[in-house]
């Protein structure tokens, strides 16, 4: 009995997570910066996405490097937020 009891929790602990949820890391190329304190805009935007959990941006080389879980976020969804933010981005070649 206590077998199946460790089977079946085990069972509902898997399902409670998710399986293909993973960290994801992505450099941006970011456009429009054109002063020191545009990165803390591109970061605010980027940070509001759900999933985020790491942004650093750099003005000298115009990227953002994301860490995000890609269960709760896209790509899609961090370009927008930095495009609505007046700073349109894609990933960077």
């Amino acid at each position: 009995m206590s077998k199946f009891l460790t089977a079946g929790a085990l069972g509902l602990c898997l399902l409670a997570s998710p399986a293909s949820s993973a960290e994801r890391t992505v450099t941006l190329a970011v456009e429009n910066m054109s002063c020191a304190a545009c990165p803390l805009t591109v970061r605010a935007s980027l940070e509001a996405v759900p999933g985020v959990t790491k942004v650093v941006v750099s003005y000298k080389d115009k990227t953002a490097v994301v860490t995000y879980d890609d269960a709760r976020a896209n790509l899609k969804a961090l370009a927008t937020a930095t495009t609505n933010a007046g700073y349109p981005s894609g990933p960077k070649d």
